[in-house]
């Protein structure tokens, strides 16, 4: 299976439209599937949403997507993700789907650091609140790639699961935009794709601490390559 994969479009109707109407015009022509990981829309609004349904639709090709943190901007996110489920579009959000013998599993992810300077539920019960998000989503992966009986395996993300793919980023902000908790899962149950995005100005490749593939598929990073890409292509 080819996968075009792409991700933080923040899609408002005139951001990045022109290249993005334009090559996502021709995806079907390069791919199998689009992946879309994240930051769909600009600040979560359904009327962003319709406009980025009216081209991906148009793409006419198989789209499986995770929410990112932009599209619950508006408090919304349970409107966008039926407006897309209605397009026929495949929303994850701890959730598994299988197609033509690969599988899929997707969560939004979050925040919290990686390796040994990730947060701990220690202190104050804010900590222990926030911390307990990046351990439910870590969860909602769990159950979404337990759900899998392929034997290839595709992981999509929002935040990153390694550090090494936001390297680049200001040091300051590395433990907003991913945990470890996340790439901890995906090495238990194996995988042979991961990919997210968040990380405008990281790194397109990494792997896990097992040799797992994860790679960033921010538009900005797509769009800094020579030629400019909407998306990226991998074989699984």
């Amino acid at each position: 299976m080819r996968i075009a994969a792409t991700a933080d479009l923040h899609f408002t109707g005139s951001r990045h439209s022109a290249p993005l109407i334009d090559q996502l015009n021709h995806v079907r022509d390069s791919a199998d599937v689009l992946v879309i990981a994240g930051d769909l829309t600009g600040t979560g609004l359904p009327e962003e949403m319709t406009q980025l349904l009216n081209v991906v639709v148009r793409a006419r090709i198989p789209t499986i997507v995770v929410l990112g943190n932009h599209d619950y901007e508006s408090g919304q996110q349970s409107e966008l993700s039926h407006m897309m489920v209605q397009a026929g579009v495949k929303v994850l959000d701890g959730t598994a789907y299988e197609r033509d013998g690969v599988g899929f599993a997707g969560t939004k992810g979050f925040v919290g650091g990686f390796g040994r300077t990730l947060l701990t539920a220690f202190g104050e019960p804010e900590i222990k609140h926030f911390v307990q998000a990046s351990v439910d989503e870590a969860l909602k992966l769990e159950r979404a790639m337990a759900q899998l009986r392929s034997q290839k395996r595709v992981v999509l993300l929002h935040y990153s699961p390694i550090a090494t793919t936001v390297q680049g980023e200001p040091l300051e902000i590395y433990p907003f935009l991913g945990t470890s908790r996340l790439a901890e899962v995906v090495d238990r149950h194996g995988a042979d794709l991961v990919v997210h995005g968040h990380a405008h100005h990281g790194q397109p490749d990494g792997r896990t601490t097992t040799g797992i593939r994860v790679h960033n598929v921010a538009f900005n990073l797509l769009q800094a390559q020579s030629p400019p890409a909407a998306y990226r292509i991998f074989d699984v």
